[in-house]
């Protein structure tokens, strides 16, 4: 995947948020989202791993495996688990250089955050910054 590799991952992110004109069935389905997450290792949940910035504790971790990038979180709130599960559906084993093209002032730019209350809003940059903080590194 290319720079159009990004631009999907946009997409699909645009798209989770579009699915319900309801806002009630737009939370019930990041909330079961958030239950399919995978179990995140005790240990992890240490400040090294904790995103600042958003209102619940949430905690992110990577791994590079080959030229791809794994991410892995988890959260004390239940939304919030459900938008990290969208997270890492989206932007979980791409490149770092496709992750690098996306600039997470995007959301701004689309008004995503009008789908979202402003705390969660800021909880989901401050996970996309720091997914493309993790790709700049790489």
């Amino acid at each position: 995947m290319s720079t159009s590799g990004a631009e999907q991952a946009q997409q699909e992110l645009i798209e989770e948020f579009e699915m319900f004109d309801n806002w009630m069935d737009r939370y019930q389905y990041i909330i079961d989202m958030g239950k399919q997450l995978p179990d995140f290792p005790e240990a992890c949940k240490t400040a090294e791993y904790k995103i600042q910035g958003c209102q619940s504790n949430v905690w992110m971790r990577h791994e590079q495996q080959g030229d791809t990038l794994v991410f892995s979180a988890t959260s004390d709130a239940v939304i919030v688990s459900g938008l990290i599960a969208v997270l890492l559906r989206i932007y979980s084993e791409r490149t770092a250089a496709e992750i690098r093209t996306t600039e997470p002032h995007f959301l701004a730019d689309l008004g995503l955050d009008k789908h979202l209350s402003p705390t969660r809003s800021n909880g989901l940059h401050a996970m996309l910054e720091r997914i493309y903080q993790v790709a700049q590194q790489a």
